[in-house]
């Protein structure tokens, strides 16, 4: 029997394929760690949409502002866009009330933003992760957070981390503190030498994750001074010593 050409494959076998989300471009791997006079924010540059690699210099850290960094994991355009918004908020907040809003009131926000953007990820579109590193001036206390998807707030003491390459490192961190010593006690070329290692790790162990091996990934430092963005050359050095 002729089956007419407009048939297609999947009426010739019975099969009715389950429709899917629409892919969205997502980012991962980004950790967060303490170190010996602040906190090292790190982060891969690649970019994906599916099994695709569609971006390998993506910006996933975010300065809220100078004591707030928040580095994000999974779709790319709705978490630059919260973090776009939490930025103005911030500003905001401050100029309406002519003082700045407190450290507890920054991570609020961000859970808030989280769970206003439930409704999105329910339908699996727009699923993001943050992690945050903070500096409160008035308590002089570092703060390192990470977040579930539902806008619930957890402090780490040393460390936190969030993508699809986390899951491959998470014990790491924990074998590095128990054999070096709690992140906090150790100088920053330390702790960032073994970022990278994890960073590569990740990599080679989860296809989303760019490591460093291609292209440098973005590196800032959260000091009691604010945040500055830590210096290619000096990275480069660091790689070419691993």
């Amino acid at each position: 029997m002729k089956v007419p050409l407009s048939q297609d494959f999947s009426r010739l076998v019975e099969f009715s394929p389950v429709s899917s989300p629409e892919q969205t471009v997502h980012g991962t791997t980004v950790l967060a760690t303490r170190f010996d006079k602040g906190v090292a924010v790190i982060a891969d540059r690649r970019a994906t949409m599916g099994n695709l690699i569609m971006y390998e210099h993506a910006e996933k850290i975010l300065p809220l502002d100078k004591t707030t960094l928040v580095a994000v994991s999974g779709a790319y355009a709705k978490s630059i866009e919260t973090g776009r918004y939490l930025r103005h908020a911030f500003k905001y907040y401050e100029r309406l009330n002519l003082v700045e809003i407190s450290t507890e009131g920054k991570l609020t926000e961000i859970s808030r933003a989280l769970q206003a953007n439930m409704a999105v990820s329910a339908d699996g579109n727009g699923v993001f992760l943050p992690i945050a590193a903070s500096y409160d001036p008035r308590s002089k206390a570092f703060g390192v957070y990470f977040f579930d998807l539902a806008g619930a707030r957890f402090q780490s003491s040393g460390y936190a981390c969030a993508g699809s390459g986390s899951e491959r490192i998470r014990g790491v961190f924990e074998y590095l503190i128990r054999i070096k010593g709690p992140f906090e006690s150790r100088p920053l070329d330390d702790v960032l030498s073994d970022d990278l290692v994890m960073l590569d790790i990740a990599s080679e162990l989860d296809s989303a994750t760019g490591g460093w091996r291609k292209t440098l990934p973005s590196v800032f430092v959260l000091t009691e001074s604010g945040y500055t963005e830590y210096e290619q050359k000096e990275l480069s050095r660091l790689v070419a010593k691993l």
